[in-house]
């Protein structure tokens, strides 16, 4: 692993199908959104249940990715009270 900053969030994936659908569109979801996805971990599996039959899987994944500094331009400007 190089030299860098990583961030590490859990994310929670549901599926009628599996759990390993579950945990593959949390992290693929994630991925739109997040550079650099690095390690993605199951932390726990579970099952959604409704009148005896199970109606959902569902994965906790911990995912992590590089954390990027963003310079002070990178964010927009903040309100003040005078901005009427």
């Amino acid at each position: 692993m190089s030299n860098g900053v990583y961030k590490f969030i859990e994310l929670v994936g549901t599926s009628k199908v599996s759990w390993e659908d579950a945990a593959k569109s949390a992290v693929e979801l994630a991925g739109k959104s997040l550079d650099e996805l690095r390690i993605a971990e199951i932390g726990k599996l579970d099952m959604q249940v409704e009148n005896g039959k199970v109606i959902a899987y569902r994965a906790r994944v911990n995912v992590s990715f590089k954390y990027e500094q963003k310079e002070a331009w990178d964010y927009p400007p903040k309100a003040t009270n005078n901005d009427s």
